[in-house]
């Protein structure tokens, strides 16, 4: 059985691809969590955090922009829009953990992202914890 931190992966994918302007990728959600053998419980998380991040992807923005020191959401790679995107939908909308929430995003950082990543990820969901 897959755990929450590979359904959270498979998110990030999903919204990678969402991000680069495959929009069309919302038909074929349940597909590709099959294929990631993200299923019943997970799978239902999953579902969860992608189309809360869709539906809610203009206030997650601007709580991103408004926590950037310098430079704007495009100089922030797709990788790691899609790992904040995530991340700060959680700590906005769902009753989990924030301190759970932002340790995820930066081992998923370690993992997925460039060198830089979790340390830049670190501190920007410090801000919006705090806010």
């Amino acid at each position: 059985m897959a755990t929450r931190t590979q359904a959270r992966e498979s998110v990030i994918g999903l919204l990678y691809a969402y991000d680069l302007g495959n929009e069309g990728i919302v038909k074929f959600v349940d597909e590709i969590l099959e294929d990631k053998k993200i299923r019943n419980k997970q799978k239902e998380f999953a579902l969860d955090l992608f189309n809360g991040v869709v539906e809610n992807i203009e206030k997650i923005d601007e709580e991103l922009i408004s926590h950037l020191n310098q430079g704007g959401i495009k100089d922030i790679g797709s990788v790691e829009k899609s790992i904040l995107r995530l991340a700060i939908y959680e700590i906005l909308f769902k009753d989990l953990d924030k301190p759970i929430i932002i340790n995820e995003a930066i081992e998923l950082s370690k993992r997925l992202a460039s060198d830089g990543a979790p340390k830049f990820i670190n501190g920007l969901l410090d801000k919006v914890n705090k806010a």
